[in-house]
């Protein structure tokens, strides 16, 4: 994905992305539409439940204010369904050449995941300019990142963490330059889904963006 893409701009505008597993597609909807009212439009849904596709679809269709993606992408042939579904980018854990390859074919704005120099490195030659930092936490967080990132700081690159990352420590990544915006998989966890307490998912949404916004950006 270029920074210049239109998607990128949307995905980094509030400083953060909801991430998150649906198991029912009933839910699709309602949950878009409580991170709407909370001021997050851009979400990633992941590809670990059978429902991740048609609630994509159903979002793409009933809340088109709403730019959502797919995340956990693994194969080729899974880029092609996420772009059916109607899916705006898509996002993977690492970096698979062949993905990105089948990202680049189907015209669908993709973010690779990354953990080490080499990970970077694979992803250059395909223009990725925008690059998930998985995971964020356990990788040791935005010092390993700053640090593995720094060769490759005059090529303008920026990231995206997730795993770890929460509404307490969000801004300790959000400050540096190179962050494009926080993977916030705390704003609608699974079971806040499940349970349908979607002003929770919304006071959570909000809290993420006012704490973007109070940074300045």
């Amino acid at each position: 994905m270029k920074l210049t893409d239109p998607v990128a701009t949307r995905l980094t505008a509030k400083g953060v992305v909801a991430v998150l597993m649906i198991d029912r597609v009933d839910d699709a909807v309602p949950v878009a539409e409580a991170l709407l009212h909370g001021g997050v439009d851009a979400m990633e849904l992941t590809l670990r439940t059978d429902a991740a596709l048609p609630a994509l679809k159903s979002i793409a269709e009933s809340v088109p204010e709403m730019l959502a993606g797919i995340g956990t992408i693994l194969k080729p042939d899974q880029i092609v369904q996420a772009k059916d579904s109607g899916a705006a980018f898509g996002v993977s854990p690492g970096t698979n050449v062949d993905v990105i390859e089948a990202a680049q074919e189907a015209g669908l704005p993709f973010a690779p995941g990354i953990m080490t120099p080499s990970d970077i490195e694979r992803a250059l030659p395909f223009g990725c300019e925008i690059l998930k930092f998985f995971p964020a936490g356990s990788s040791g967080g935005i010092k390993h990142l700053k640090n593995i990132a720094a060769p490759y700081a005059h090529l303008g690159l920026k990231y995206v963490p997730l795993g770890g990352v929460n509404q307490e420590n969000m801004t300790d990544y959000l400050k540096e330059d190179i962050i494009a915006a926080v993977g916030g998989s705390w704003i609608a966890p699974r079971d806040l889904i499940a349970s349908g307490q979607w002003d929770q998912i919304t006071s959570n949404a909000s809290s993420a963006v006012q704490a973007h916004r109070d940074l300045g950006k």
